[in-house]
């Protein structure tokens, strides 16, 4: 929601929805996208239509998002690193939005775990992504790291790059992996307060800076989902929305 309110203010797409300068009718589409995340979005809080909405949104965001805009944008700079984690952070979304809608919706109890599972080996893979770009681009990472944080701005900036490959390591072999997807949850909710909330406060005009908060934002709520998604050590996971037996004696 807080995506498409952004771009419905400004009227132009997410960076992250690299749409084509010379697509048809560009400017009215992107308002549309804008209205229809604040509609999903807002929909998915209702348990009515939560399952509806959470398909919506996995649906779009992995197959136009990521396989449509980034994909056009990764096979136009394969030697680009920008482009697979640019594309990671719509992938991510999407994994959020599939193991809702697999936690809602009324399917077979084995779809719904095996969306789940596709849902959290996505999200790993993403977290790996994330981490490696903080190495690749540590020029741009070590500014964003308050100067006043101890012990020194280049120590965070490799230390959460490592904190993410381990968290996409633990969550693809299962190894500890809703400890790490919890402390994921947590170093994406921190971000906002030390790196994107004075980004804003320095440039409250600026719509990259709006974007990425609302980013931000959506990653922690994603690495969230697939925390929860993950079972607690000696309980199973929450298990899906089913229908009632319909059989004789049954409601």
């Amino acid at each position: 929601m807080a995506m498409g309110l952004v771009c419905l203010a400004w009227g132009q797409f997410d960076p992250g929805q690299p749409v084509p300068k010379a697509f048809p009718d560009r400017a009215a589409l992107a308002y549309v996208v804008a209205a229809f995340m604040v509609a999903a979005g807002a929909a998915i809080e209702w348990r009515r239509t939560a399952a509806r909405a959470a398909a919506a949104l996995a649906a779009y965001y992995a197959l136009i998002v990521v396989v449509l805009l980034n994909g056009r944008v990764v096979l136009a700079h394969p030697s680009e690193y920008g482009a697979y984690s640019g594309a990671a952070e719509q992938l991510a979304i999407a994994a959020g939005a599939l193991i809702v809608y697999a936690a809602k919706a009324r399917i077979d109890p084995a779809l719904a775990a095996r969306l789940t599972r596709a849902g959290q080996l996505a999200f790993g893979v993403c977290a790996l992504l994330f981490g490696g770009a903080h190495f690749v681009y540590m020029n741009l990472t070590v500014p964003l790291v308050p100067k006043w944080l101890p012990p020194s701005q280049v120590f965070w900036a490799y230390a959460t790059g490592a904190a993410h490959i381990a968290a996409g390591l633990a969550i693809l072999t299962g190894v500890r992996a809703r400890l790490a997807a919890i402390l994921l949850t947590v170093m994406f909710a921190a971000f906002t307060p030390l790196v994107h909330i004075p980004l804003l406060l320095a440039d409250p005009s600026g719509f990259t800076t709006w974007t990425e908060n609302a980013l931000n934002l959506a990653l922690t709520g994603a690495a969230w989902v697939v925390a929860d998604s993950l079972a607690r050590p000696g309980r199973k996971p929450l298990a899906p929305n089913i229908p009632p037996s319909r059989g004789k004696g049954h409601a």
